[in-house]
């Protein structure tokens, strides 16, 4: 069902099965899939796409101009996930034609209340932020992350998959998957033992984070001895290995 206040431009494609509450405004060249349920006074603007069954609750903001003074007006893309739920005045920005064209949402994000996600931006799968955690352009934030309430995370910064931020943190360096970061300015706090539980991580595997994150983070060594000492002593099991790569491959260094 569209409500009959809403304006839809004829370049936009909607499913058949699409609802749009009252005062909703859709420009051209937005795509939006099955069963996906736009609230009242919504505004998704041009070249956004929207997947399936997501919902999109009052006065969101969607797919406007990138929030960059060097932005000219090119061409650039949102792109949201399937079964995304983005509430109450979250406002989510397209790309930038130097920052990849495009920012990305993936599938079963949970986005709260007056979130921010700027430009050229990548969330993976499952991501949740909470009231008031914003991102700056160009992060990245892997599967199943977590950002409290009022986090800021600086731009080009990095959110390893399955850790959590704790609310009203400062995020300038890059968060190490498992783990958890908070303050002002973020530091580590050991390892999201209880949402690592959550998703089926054996005890194996979190004995060995354990001991990685204890080498890496809380003996003195630097980060090259502490990668030696790790390969050398600590179970290989595939999450200690994506740990250490993420480490290697920071550009912006590590929170510890």
């Amino acid at each position: 069902m569209i409500h009959k206040s809403a304006v839809i431009d004829k370049k936009a494609t909607l499913d058949s099965t699409v609802t749009v509450g009252p005062y909703s405004v859709i420009r051209d060249h937005v795509t939006i899939g099955p069963g996906t349920e736009i609230g009242s006074h919504v505004t998704i603007d041009r070249y956004t796409d929207i997947g399936s069954d997501c919902r999109i609750f009052n006065h969101a903001s969607i797919g406007a101009a990138p929030q960059a003074i060097k932005y000219q007006g090119e061409k650039t893309r949102l792109k949201i996930g399937n079964r995304t739920v983005i509430r109450e005045f979250a406002t989510l920005n397209r790309g930038t034609s130097f920052g990849g064209g495009i920012t990305e949402v993936g599938d079963d994000n949970f986005l709260m209340a007056y979130t921010h996600i700027a430009h050229d931006c990548k969330t993976g799968t499952g991501v949740i932020m909470a009231n008031n955690a914003t991102l700056a352009g160009h992060i990245v934030c892997g599967d199943h992350a977590t950002i409290g309430g009022l986090v800021a995370v600086h731009q080009f910064v990095q959110i390893g998959a399955f850790s959590y931020v704790g609310g009203k943190s400062a995020v300038v360096k890059d968060v190490p998957p498992y783990m958890i970061a908070a303050g002002d300015r973020a530091r580590l706090h050991g390892l999201n033992k209880v949402g690592l539980k959550r998703h089926g991580f054996s005890n194996e595997t979190l004995s060995s984070l354990k001991k990685a994150y204890r080498i890496i983070f809380r003996i003195g060594l630097t980060l090259n001895e502490a990668i030696e000492r790790v390969s050398a002593e600590v179970e290989q099991v595939p999450e200690v290995t994506f740990l250490i790569d993420f480490i290697k491959e920071s550009s912006r260094g590590i929170t510890r």
